[in-house]
């Protein structure tokens, strides 16, 4: 059986044809990453891989693990949690914990989030280490995220205080963010808060420094980072209609160029792409030829809506094309897979989605054996390939 290549029904192609090349976004940022989450697309990317100092952004990945805990019950949002003097002792941003506190574990999360308290991440990370130092939740840290294939992020502490191995690339940002997203709904409404004033302890330090959050255009999370060495960074993520999109940027030089920097890259992935709806779940978008079955031809179907994002500006062409080992031999049941859609967006790359099949088709019996053989013999004496369009 060979690799076939199907062609796709006129609706398909139709809806192919409206496509368009994007301009491409230049960023200052010195690493960078753009995703739309609704078709998990890269939209852009600027030294992704690329293992950087994350700051405060690595909080993120204590959060997670803190989220990961909630749910399997070794946490409690109630529960209040003493403070070490390891803890106390952090500089930088921070809740003003002292050893005296016992501070519920809901109070520390808006705390990392914004607060960006380096005291309260060191407080949450000796609650979950197995050994209870933040040292040993550094290393339950790393081992998670290449568990959850964050293959380049290495970590020294809860907080992103500078250290030699406190790593992150924006790629592995973006794939963390993205989680959070999906997996921890319950608890994302904690990153659009704007305010929190812990017991009045620091009113200078009780804004989100998130410089998106009060622009009316969607944005809702995630985090922002800065340090000497790592420069002015954010993990942001919006909504408008039915799009989401997750960013990463670092390496900026100052908060008004992370700022400007933001809305500039959220404003470009909303306004230069539009979403499309390539092929409806379960409705048939192509055929392909049976062997040995009680039908000639079967029809394949999405298994879910499937929609692509096409750039909006310059007319270049998106190509689609159905792949699949042929023809098919019976018996085939309906729902198993049977062909890949594989669709190319210049200037973003590929995407495959499955297709399967929409019938079942039954092995054929002696007349259908004798059909066959008849149809590879003419084949056969008149040179015809084997292929089906």
């Amino acid at each position: 059986m060979s690799i076939r290549a199907a062609s796709l029904i006129a609706a398909l192609s139709s809806a192919i044809c409206m496509s368009f090349a994007a301009h491409a976004f230049d960023t200052s940022a010195k690493s960078a990453i753009v995703l739309d989450l609704s078709t998990d697309l890269t939209l852009m990317e600027k030294n992704a891989d690329m293992a950087l100092p994350p700051a405060s952004m690595s909080k993120l990945m204590t959060l997670n693990m803190v989220f990961e805990a909630l749910e399997d019950g070794r946490l409690s949002l109630d529960q209040r949690l003493p403070v070490s003097q390891h803890a106390q002792n952090y500089g930088g941003s921070t809740m003003f914990l002292n050893t005296r506190d016992r501070v519920s574990v809901e109070e520390l999360i808006r705390g990392v989030i914004v607060l960006s308290g380096n005291d309260a991440a060191a407080v949450l990370a000796e609650a979950i280490s197995p050994d209870g130092t933040e040292r040993g939740f550094a290393q339950m840290m790393t081992e998670r995220a290449q568990d959850l294939g964050m293959t380049n992020s290495t970590f020294a502490n809860s907080n992103g205080w500078p250290a030699p191995a406190q790593r992150m690339s924006m790629r592995d940002l973006s794939i963390l963010a993205k989680r959070l997203i999906q997996v921890y709904p319950q608890y994302y409404g904690y990153f659009a808060e704007t305010e929190f004033a812990f017991d009045n302890r620091a009113p200078d330090n009780r804004f989100n420094r998130n410089p998106l959050l009060k622009l009316g255009i969607g944005a809702d999370g995630l985090k922002t980072g800065h340090t000497t060495e790592a420069g002015y960074g954010l993990v942001g993520s919006a909504k408008q209609g039915n799009r989401r999109i997750i960013f990463v940027l670092s390496g900026l030089t100052s908060p008004q160029d992370r700022a400007t920097e933001s809305e500039r890259i959220t404003n470009w992935a909303f306004r230069q792409f539009a979403e499309q709806q390539l092929a409806e779940q379960g409705v048939v978008i192509a055929e392909a030829e049976v062997w040995m079955g009680t039908a000639a031809n079967i029809g394949m179907a999405a298994t879910q809506d499937i929609k692509i994002l096409v750039p909006v500006l310059n007319k270049d062409g998106v190509k689609a094309k159905i792949q699949y080992q042929g023809p098919l031999e019976a018996p085939i049941t309906a729902g198993d897979k049977i062909a890949e859609l594989i669709v190319n967006v210049p200037g973003i790359g590929d995407a495959t989605h499955d297709l399967v099949a929409t019938e079942t088709v039954n092995s054929g019996g002696f007349m259908v054996r004798v059909r066959t053989a008849a149809t590879v013999l003419f084949r056969q004496l008149t040179g015809q390939a084997a292929t089906l369009f």
